[in-house]
């Protein structure tokens, strides 16, 4: 396939090494959260399967929050200073021992240091992919636009998570592991992928501007970032506050985490109020969750192309109002199936939107600040998320969970607002028309 960039023709034209690291964003993205979707529910289920409470379960879960919000930024930054393969592998390796321990814990403090673990995986890893493979291609192409191939990553994420989500329900029901818990197959599963996606990692991820750098010492690299990563983090904070564009950015996640609250929290409970019973819900929210990451794919594949047509912004703005929409649909509707058809279209529009946010926050940042400016638009999503959960959990309580699905929803649709800087500007710079950067061949 044949495109242009902004400036320079791709096509023949186009150096190798970006349809390259397109694959390989695609390859390492899917490989990234496959575990996830194979262990979906399983860190709830295991340890109330070894005698936890659900309290106890709740504040365990709670360690990796605090976790990321307080280690995004310094994380970020390090990732900008240090190299994002270094990082990517350190991530890697973090989540097979974390896995590891998850898996053999038998004790409250065993989980609690697992799920801290976690917390360090997630905010090492967090953004740094997507870092890499917009640095490599900037390298070559500053001018290059990258949402097309950030919605396939998307895709790839929705198509990883259904997929693993239906082949750990396979491997549970299967149960070919006699005398041991059926539960145990899908972790061994997600540890060996975990590990093959770290091996995979250090092989295919090359930081463009460390290439040559193989002399370098790597305690003395570390030292290095660990010297310039208070100075990063206060570039990527000033970066936010002096521009109206990337602060914006960062207040939509303020009113998109309200309603992630509302289609991953409060669904179950709205299926319980139905159905009447924990059981009869778990049945029915395990098909459904893998069907909604398949729409969720669809979605980032919709927006890819929808974008070439009117633009990054327009398109990121127009799934924001429809996923919140969809979230308020959920909240009136009456029954299971119309509250089923709400949650799919919640998660078709909920994969159009992350990777159109994802190229626009990527237009505000530049290789210094990258994954800061990543990391500091995931803690602001975090802390909303954990402050909005006590709000509007707290209303479910005083109300119904439906009340405060539908309330959850039509807040978030405000957040549409906050995308009108990052729409001036791309009318100002003429960049609407289709992505500029080649299929991969």
């Amino acid at each position: 396939m044949t495109t242009r960039t902004s400036g320079t023709p791709v096509g023949t034209g186009t150096p190798p090494a970006i349809p390259a690291a397109q694959r390989r964003l695609v390859l390492l993205t899917a490989l990234r959260w496959l575990p996830v979707g194979v262990t979906l529910g399983l860190t709830v289920l295991l340890p109330l399967e070894r005698g936890m409470s659900i309290a106890a379960i709740g504040s365990i879960l709670a360690i990796q929050g605090f976790v990321a919000l307080a280690l995004e930024l310094p994380t970020g930054a390090l990732s900008d200073t240090l190299g994002r393969r270094p990082v990517l592998a350190a991530s890697g390796v973090l989540a097979v021992v974390a896995s590891v321990l998850f898996l053999i814990a038998d004790s409250y403090a065993l989980f609690a240091i697992s799920l801290l673990l976690q917390g360090l995986f997630r905010v090492l890893d967090s953004g740094s992919l997507e870092a890499w493979f917009v640095d490599t291609v900037h390298e070559h192409d500053p001018r290059a636009e990258v949402a097309q191939p950030l919605a396939r990553a998307g895709t790839a994420v929705g198509v990883a998570i259904a997929g693993g989500a239906l082949c750990g329900g396979l491997l549970v029901a299967w149960h070919p592991l006699a005398g041991l818990s059926a539960l145990i197959l899908p972790m061994l599963v997600a540890i060996a992928l975990y590990l093959g996606y770290t091996v995979l990692v250090v092989v295919l991820v090359r930081d463009p501007a460390v290439r040559s750098a193989g002399s370098v010492r790597p305690l003395a690299a570390i030292a290095g970032a660990a010297r310039q990563t208070p100075r990063t983090i206060a570039d990527g904070l000033r970066r936010a506050v002096r521009s109206r564009v990337l602060l914006g950015l960062v207040l939509v996640e303020v009113f998109w985490s309200v309603a992630m609250i509302g289609f991953e929290t409060l669904t179950p409970l709205q299926l319980e109020g139905i159905l009447g019973g924990e059981d009869a819900a778990a049945a029915v929210f395990g098909p459904a969750s893998a069907a909604a990451w398949g729409l969720f794919a669809v979605g980032s594949l919709l927006a890819s192309r929808l974008s070439g047509v009117i633009g990054v912004a327009w398109t990121a703005i127009l799934s924001r109002i429809l996923n919140g929409a969809f979230v308020v649909l959920m909240g009136l509707s009456s029954g299971v199936v119309g509250l089923l058809i709400g949650y799919g279209l919640t998660y078709l529009a909920h994969g159009a939107a992350g990777p159109m946010h994802a190229a626009l926050l990527h237009r505000e940042a530049d290789r210094a600040t990258r994954a800061t400016i990543l990391s500091l638009n995931s803690m602001v999503s975090g802390g909303a998320y954990s402050i909005g959960l006590l709000v509007i959990t707290a209303f479910a309580g005083a109300t119904s969970p439906a009340v405060a699905t539908a309330v959850a929803g039509a807040f978030s649709i405000l957040g549409a607002l906050c995308y009108l800087p990052a729409l001036r500007q791309e009318r100002a710079s003429g960049a609407v028309g289709p992505s500029r950067i080649a299929d991969p061949a």
